[in-house]
């Protein structure tokens, strides 16, 4: 059975209806004005960025929070997922849309003053598309014409052929396949423009930049800024003219070492929004007089990933039988019930509930049915290939809400089912767990999770799994998924459905990462805050909290 969007979101209207109902209810008022400041200027949590804030080198929440407050792009995504124009004046397809006109808006400028222009996109674009800068968001340029040119010794291609700038205000994508809902894509943060100064006299984006950027979005760096391993902090860009305009003063991203001292703060009044609800919270989060709870269906997956340079682990017979017989282990409905008080649904599938087109009958998704016989008899087959050896681990980081339970009971699952040595293994933040996962130096099993760039279920398959792309951390490789994955791209209704179902078939045999489950979208605020609603990201709409 396959649902429609505006039917999910229909029920998700009702049920965020009630939650606010009851919150308002929840005993009234404190006074005051909360967060610790009566200014109007909104603390919210965040988590230290990766990286520096570079549209397309930051593919982790960390980071694209803050980016999508500093930036502006294309087009901006409503609450529900649906897309407005934001930068662009138009973007319009030819007949058989492969060749797509892009039209900027009038006086569109940065915060340093100089002019948001066709060359702003069409430079940032180039500089992402090629693989020799290194960008993590590198994939997201691949449906445009000439990208498999750029950087390429033999081709010595500098810059993507399917872009053209035709003057100031307007420019040209050609892609390399027909892909109808191409403009989707354009809200996400990959494809920001950048202003000249980020440049240095060799045509690099610098780490100074990063650490400081310049964006032409609805808020701007304070003069304080990015506080490493503190917080960021963003006022209103008085330029901004676009429709997500900020109805608070500001906005600050603080960083805590764990979700529960954050909760903590929003029930002292010195953190005004904390987006996720730690178990410690789960049972009491909504009965909190403290607080005000928000709580509905979301969109967020989470999963773990084996890397297939694993010893056991590779893209053999071998492997496949390990990854399912770990997958079959796991006990995913007492996990979401017992740490989560059934504040997650466990997995059917890799993407969303809540996306046009979703089923929950994939073929070859019994793998994710807890089944401790069949998961014994595949681990005994795998050691008939080859005996295992070691220690099966999980990383994971401490300051995500609920991630040391979760890992905990689950290796716990595995060991005794399996009969082997399980464990977790904890780092301290998301951001040192991300250095291993990118530098790829980290040798174990790792957790992993998407909260989508765009509305698709395109969007959850892939930026994760397709060759090459930079939200790969298993260096999952198989040419037929690929190859569905394009196709599915070029696709409409029902063509594209069915075209992704195979490819998720595919990844069900391979299981280059293991689905867990759906997050709900829970929350918690400062009781004066207001504004506050889900969007489709399973993140509030920062510009228009206010108190």
């Amino acid at each position: 059975m396959r649902l429609t969007r505006r039917t999910r979101l229909a029920g998700v209207a009702l049920i965020a209806a009630a939650s606010l109902t009851l919150a308002a209810c929840g005993g009234g008022s404190g006074g005051g004005s909360g967060g610790g400041s009566g200014d109007g200027v909104i603390t919210v949590y965040g988590t230290n960025p990766q990286n520096p804030l570079i549209p397309t080198a930051t593919n982790e929440v960390g980071g694209g929070d803050p980016i999508q407050n500093l930036f502006s792009g294309l087009t901006a995504y409503n609450s529900d997922g649906s897309i407005v124009n934001d930068v662009a004046e138009s973007i319009e397809p030819n007949d058989d849309s492969t060749l797509w006109t892009v039209k900027i808006k009038a006086d569109q400028k940065f915060t340093d003053g100089s002019a948001v222009t066709a060359n702003s996109f069409v430079k940032a674009w180039n500089y992402g598309a090629n693989p020799a800068n290194k960008q993590l968001n590198n994939y997201f340029f691949y449906p445009i014409a000439g990208t498999d040119d750029v950087g390429n010794t033999e081709k010595g291609a500098d810059t993507v052929s399917g872009l053209k700038v035709v003057d100031d205000s307007t420019f040209t994508i050609q892609l390399k396949e027909p892909e109808s809902d191409f403009p989707l894509r354009l809200g996400y943060s990959a494809y920001f423009p950048v202003p000249d100064a980020a440049y240095d006299a060799s045509g690099k984006i610098t780490k100074a930049y990063g650490n400081k950027p310049i964006g032409n979005g609805p808020y701007m760096l304070t003069d304080s800024g990015w506080e490493k391993n503190k917080q960021i902090s963003l006022k209103p860009n008085p330029d901004y003219t676009g429709p997500h305009k900020p109805k608070n003063k500001g906005l600050v991203f603080k960083f805590f070492n764990s979700v529960d001292s954050a909760y903590t703060a929003v029930q002292s009044g010195t953190l005004d929004v904390l987006d996720q609800v730690p178990p410690s919270a789960l049972t009491t989060f909504e009965k909190d007089p403290a607080v005000k709870a928000y709580n509905q269906p979301g969109s967020s997956f989470s999963s773990f990933t084996i890397p297939e340079r694993l010893e056991h682990f590779g893209n053999d017979e071998e492997g496949k039988l390990r990854r399912a017989a770990i997958s079959e282990a796991i006990n995913r409905p007492e996990i979401t019930e017992k740490v989560f008080n059934n504040a997650r649904t466990p997995a059917t599938d890799f993407t969303s509930p809540v996306l046009d087109g979703w089923t929950k009958d994939v073929p070859g998704n019994e793998v994710l049915t807890f089944n401790a016989d069949d998961a014994k008899a595949k681990w005994a087959e795998a050691d008939k290939i080859k005996p295992w050896s070691g220690t099966f681990e999980l990383a994971y980081n401490n300051d995500g809400a609920g991630n040391k339970e979760f890992s905990e009971a689950m290796t716990n699952q595995i060991k005794n089912v399996l009969g082997i040595d399980a464990a977790p293994k904890a780092y301290p933040t998301f951001d040192e767990l991300r250095t291993v996962v990118t530098d790829r130096s980290i040798k174990t099993a790792f957790r992993t999770g998407w909260q989508a760039d765009y509305p698709s279920m395109l969007n959850y398959l892939a930026p994760i799994y397709a060759k090459g792309a930079g939200s790969n951390d298993g260096d999952y490789d198989n040419p037929e998924f690929d190859k569905l994955i394009q196709q599915a791209a070029a696709a409409t209704g029902d063509d594209r459905y069915k075209l992704i179902t195979e490819a998720q078939t595919v990844l069900l045999t391979d299981l280059p990462a293991i689905p867990l489950w759906y997050q709900n979208a829970t929350a918690v605020t400062n009781k004066d805050l207001k504004g506050y609603v889900f969007n489709w990201q399973q993140k509030p709409d920062y510009y228009a909290l206010t108190k």
